[in-house]
């Protein structure tokens, strides 16, 4: 057992880094658990339970460490489901919060590697690199499993197969789609929406000192025109994607038709690319091959870089875009059905940046940023706007254009 040689200050430093990592593993521990729980598919289960368990063995060993120090046995502090739970991995699905955990680790990493330097503590060091080690190999794991190409590292327990199917069918019946796939081009349709109907309504407050009736009608004709635009533009977006899709497909089958030869030369490049042995890869698709429909899927799959499932659905968007941008470009015209005149300016004003500031934390849901930068910097860009189109309005009306 390692010998406590740490007094006072640099001791209660010591003992305060150490509990802070064991938080940090064990809300790590409940998060994998939670996710794993609650994961429909089996192999990605499978490594999220892994995963957990050696959140779950750092966690002991840094208890471990504190306890040889002489300090308390540390208490967790976080949820019980850890960062399951959070609004961004609630909405944003299970690839965004693989997305957050991977960066994460790589947070820890950083961290870890910072405590090499400062701790000063050889027994800690010690248990650090041993983390920093499995921290790395968490965080190719998950990096994997978002590419979906999940390779487990060297040491890490294979997947049962029979424990993977008794898994799957219990399961099936509970499974759920997914939630929350539209949610990006809800939150920049209400960010397209609040923008520009704000910066109407700012404009035209300052040409008409306020007056209610002209904001409603400049402000409703801008909120109808904008969610028309934002509607059909993402339908068609939606539908073009899809056809050029469809299109590339009916070309792919009819290459395939035409040379499968080539077709399988090319398929198993693709595969070697990836690092798979040639005589492997040729061996892969030659089973793959025996079925024309899995055969163009495979293919296609590496040659388009996308598949049909994952294809948008034109009417979701269209639906989605255009509500969302109605939702927000209503929001800086409300004050005007009750007010007019520079209280009505004024309370437009604050409704819109506390609404800019919203959505710019719902985008983190999305970008994986602090929630509070990009809420303050979507606030200012709001304020910008409504600022310089008010005063264009002020020097309009006061030209009297």
């Amino acid at each position: 057992m390692a010998t406590n040689t740490l007094t006072g200050a640099r001791l209660n430093k010591v003992l305060a880094a150490l509990e802070a990592n064991w938080q940090a593993e064990m809300e790590g521990y409940y998060t994998y658990q939670a996710l794993a729980d609650r994961d429909v598919e089996p192999v990605r289960a499978h490594v999220l339970r892994h995963l957990a368990a050696a959140e779950q063995e750092h966690a002991d060993m840094w208890a471990g460490r504190i306890k040889e120090l002489g300090g308390p046995e540390p208490v967790y502090k976080g949820s019980p489901h850890g960062d399951a739970d959070s609004l961004a991995n609630r909405a944003g699905g299970v690839r965004m919060a693989l997305r957050r955990l991977e960066i994460e680790e790589s947070r820890h990493i950083a961290n870890y590697g910072q405590q090499l330097k400062d701790l000063g503590d050889e027994a800690s060091i010690e248990i650090l690199n041993h983390v920093i080690e499995d921290e790395r190999d968490h965080h190719k794991e998950l990096g994997s499993l978002l590419r979906g190409h999940y390779a487990p590292p060297a040491g890490a327990p294979k997947v049962n197969p029979k424990e993977v199917l008794d898994e799957l069918l219990a399961k099936r019946n509970e499974g759920r789609k997914q939630a929350g796939s539209w949610i990006g081009d809800a939150i920049y349709g209400v960010n397209d929406g609040l923008g520009a109907i704000f910066g109407i309504v700012s404009g035209v407050s300052g040409a008409t000192a306020g007056e209610a009736k002209y904001v409603l009608l400049a402000g409703l004709s801008g909120m109808i025109a904008s969610a028309l635009s934002m509607g059909s533009g993402a339908y068609l977006a939606a539908k073009s994607e899809r056809e050029i899709y469809e299109a590339e497909l009916a070309r792919e089958r009819d290459a395939i038709r035409m040379n499968p030869a080539e077709a399988r030369e090319l398929l198993a490049l693709y595969y070697q690319v990836k690092g798979l042995p040639e005589e492997d890869a040729f061996h892969v698709v030659d089973h793959i091959a025996r079925d024309p429909d899995q055969m163009l899927r495979a293919l296609s799959s590496e040659r388009l870089g996308s598949s049909e499932e994952a294809l948008s659905n034109p009417m979701v968007s269209a639906t989605s875009g255009a509500l969302s941008t109605a939702v927000g470009a209503i929001i800086p015209v409300i004050p005007f059905f009750f007010m007019q005149g520079l209280s009505a300016v004024i309370a437009a004003a604050i409704v819109s940046l506390v609404a800019h500031f919203a959505v710019g934390a719902a985008k983190s849901l999305i970008t994986v940023r602090s929630w509070w930068s990009s809420g303050l910097e979507m606030t200012v860009v709001g304020a910008v706007e409504g600022a310089v189109t008010y005063g264009i309005g002020v020097l309009l009306g006061a030209g009297g254009v």
